[in-house]
């Protein structure tokens, strides 16, 4: 009969043990909710086994997803909130092979022994990007990960003695106070802006060993009017932030790389500091350098977005705001060209 429920079943899903169903669902369960907010069934744990019961249709969503996270959980590896609800956007879309993927690639393994790992497939597209190329541009909202793995691809580089240093560098732009207003010489001056690389190379590698690093010029932080004049070769490069830098600085930079040299270049093109009138280099660059062998474009998107839940709720509205702002533009400007037209016609 038309508008029928479809038929409530219930399918049970046998864990190894009872470390891998803790490891899924989380302490005291707190991965259920997730699920069930995902897909409209009802779970119930019990001992080693999860019981899923709604349509067939979610049901059998919810089974393929739980089966592909099972490995993973099994290997001993926690299943975050995060990791379910891209999990299962994966899932929706049948793409539920790409989850395993995922897991299982290794990037580095901090001081503390924290494993990073890709947590989208997008991420895992861009590391893939930079071990296959000498120059990637990594384009995205904050929060996807860009300079973190980026970072992260370099220092495991380093060690594994495939260059003999890294340079890190940002454009020292002027977001909302004045250079000279700030206390302290020209260093100190430039710090904040390069803070976030010293925050990422600190959880990888530990405060101490990245002092004894910089001391050594092993690893190299520097605002990006540092490099000019300069080749670096045998070296793993990243600039960040580089939606800030003007045409002549990232022409500047990208002429700066040597033999043996690694470069990635990170941004946000929806996020330019620069004074007005001075046009973004990386927004530029991606209309002059598409097609060039060894280079390559990745774009992520809130999709890959690994921060708190609501930032990428955060970008998107953002997005929607812009996009209705650009209409409401066009609208008016048809309207304006309409007006004149038909004054054109009232003169003759």
């Amino acid at each position: 009969m038309d508008g029928q429920f479809d038929a409530e079943i219930t399918k049970t899903i046998k864990m190894s043990n009872e470390e891998e169903v803790l490891n899924l669902l989380g302490k005291f369960d707190e991965n259920l909710e997730t699920i069930e907010n995902c897909f409209p069934v009802t779970l119930i744990p019990k001992s080693q086994e999860i019981k899923i019961k709604g349509d067939k249709q979610n049901v059998e969503l919810v089974e393929a997803l739980i089966n592909e996270l099972s490995q993973t959980a099994r290997d001993g590896k926690q299943i975050s909130a995060f990791d379910i609800n891209y999990a299962a956007d994966l899932v929706k879309k049948g793409e539920e092979s790409k989850i395993k993927d995922m897991f299982e690639e290794l990037v580095f393994t901090t001081y503390r022994g924290k494993k990073i790992k890709p947590k989208t497939v997008g991420q895992k597209n861009y590391l893939k990007a930079i071990k296959n190329n000498d120059i990637v541009f990594g384009i995205g909202p904050a929060g996807t990960g860009k300079t973190f793995l980026a970072i992260a691809m370099a220092v495991a580089s380093l060690k594994r003695q495939e260059v003999n240093r890294l340079i890190l560098t940002r454009p020292a732009v002027e977001a909302g106070e004045k250079l000279g207003f700030l206390p302290g010489d020209l260093q100190e001056k430039v710090d904040p802006y390069l803070r976030p690389i010293y925050d990422s190379l600190f959880d990888l590698l530990g405060m101490d060993k990245v002092h004894k690093y910089m001391e050594k010029r092993i690893i190299e932080i520097a605002p990006l009017a540092y490099m000019r004049g300069r080749t670096l070769d045998d070296s793993f490069i990243i600039l960040d932030e580089a939606q800030n830098t003007t045409s002549e600085q990232m022409k500047m930079f990208l002429t700066r790389i040597g033999l043996n040299s690694k470069a990635v270049i990170t941004g946000d093109i929806t996020q330019v500091d620069l004074p007005s009138g001075k046009y973004s280099g990386l927004t530029e660059v991606t209309n002059i350098l598409h097609g060039i062998s060894g280079l390559a474009f990745v774009y992520l998107t809130e999709k890959d977005v690994v921060r708190h839940e609501l930032v990428q709720k955060i970008i998107m509205a953002y997005e929607n705001h812009e996009k209705e702002l650009e209409l409401k533009k066009d609208t008016e400007n048809q309207v304006t060209e309409y007006n004149g037209e038909a004054d054109d016609g009232k003169d003759s």
